[in-house]
């Protein structure tokens, strides 16, 4: 080796420390295999509606171990028909789902081959004004809730409002129920203020379930300022990553590649520390190529949101719009110097602790 490539490793080996990496690591790919099979593996925010045989199939390459899934919102009777539909599909489907309400569920699913599943709700509009409502989704299984989406709710602003008011008292009566029953506060759509008054006003640490790094991709709302990520992680809080291409660039499969995305867990892992990151798509699992056309996916989504989520198509980010898009972030996890203690923790050990303390077992 020569001096400059010498001093070029050295240096990178020595940042990689401060995340618990090891340096000089040499791993052939059949050794990272085996290591990602036997980590567990959690996704934050999986979107799947048509569960057919081709994303049934895509589970068992995809080698999770579980999921938070994104239910019915706009209605209450939506929400509640929705989490009917998932029960039954898990007890039709029970060699191949777990219902997750609690962190050992996902322990179990590890051990048993199959996926758990954590129902999760992306606003909290079917709550109306009823916060009693929150204990009859808990009693049905939910276990996460983003307080609001982009727009305005009765709890507070969300990320794409012109206004930026924080938490009403109605969103402080919801979180503080949440709270008690153990239902995980998600800010990952919320506004600037709203997402700061969840973070301190939520005795229970809230997170991200899904976002971007802002100092990496300026302007988009979507994504969460330095200030923001370092907030929830200081009150124990997790912040994940989203794999959508147009979320962590604008030029996705072009100059925004997989490299970009772990730019992003990089920055995320320095600002919040290696105990508070993790993964997440906002996709389906066997990724959004193999059925979107421009006219289904690009087009409605122009219509639906504002110009500044700079909505771009193709949406994804090829090495990860694949089934075994996280065994790839782990080869590129490994490449940049991460020890497999760190790597498994961003795998999924950091959201199961997570978990643990949250959902109480």
């Amino acid at each position: 080796m020569d001096r400059r490539r010498f001093v070029k490793t050295t240096a990178a080996a020595g940042a990689g420390l401060a995340f618990g990496m090891t340096p000089f690591q040499i791993r052939t790919k059949s050794d990272i295999d085996r290591f990602y099979d036997r980590s567990i593996v959690i996704d934050t925010l999986c979107v799947g509606h048509d569960w057919d045989k081709e994303e049934l199939d895509a589970v068992k390459l995809s080698g999770y171990t579980g999921i938070q899934t994104s239910l019915a919102n706009r209605t209450w009777d939506s929400s509640l028909k929705s989490i009917a539909d998932w029960n039954d599909r898990i007890d039709n489907h029970s060699y191949i789902f777990i219902k997750a309400t609690k962190a050992a569920h996902f322990k179990q699913a590890k051990k048993d081959g199959k996926l758990a599943v954590m129902y999760g709700h992306q606003n909290a509009t079917m709550i109306e004004n009823k916060v009693d409502r929150l204990d009859i989704l808990h009693d049905l299984g939910t276990r996460c809730i983003q307080l609001t989406y982009n727009s305005r709710n009765l709890l507070g602003d969300g990320c794409t409002e012109r206004t930026n008011a924080g938490l009403s008292e109605f969103g402080l009566a919801v979180v503080e129920r949440m709270n008690e029953l153990g239902i995980i506060v998600d800010l990952s759509h919320c506004g600037k203020q709203t997402t700061y008054d969840g973070i301190k006003f939520s005795k229970s640490p809230a997170c991200f379930t899904h976002t971007m790094c802002e100092s990496l991709y300026q302007g988009h709302p979507r994504a969460k300022t330095d200030k923001q990520i370092k907030a929830v992680a200081l009150k124990g809080g997790m912040v994940g990553i989203a794999a959508l291409g147009y979320f962590v660039g604008p030029d996705p499969g072009g100059k925004t590649t997989i490299e970009t995305y772990l730019d992003h867990i990089d920055h995320a892992v320095k600002v919040a520390g290696l105990d508070h990151v993790g993964l997440c798509t906002d996709f389906q699992i066997h990724g959004i190529k193999a059925w979107a056309t421009k006219e289904t996916w690009y087009e409605p989504r122009l219509k639906s949101f504002k110009p500044s989520y700079n909505v771009k198509w193709p949406p994804w980010i090829p090495e990860l719009d694949e089934p075994e898009r996280f065994r790839n972030v782990t080869y590129g996890l490994f490449k940049r110097g991460y020890s497999e203690r760190a790597i498994e923790k961003i795998l999924g050990k950091n959201w199961l602790s997570y978990f643990e303390e949250i959902l109480r077992g």
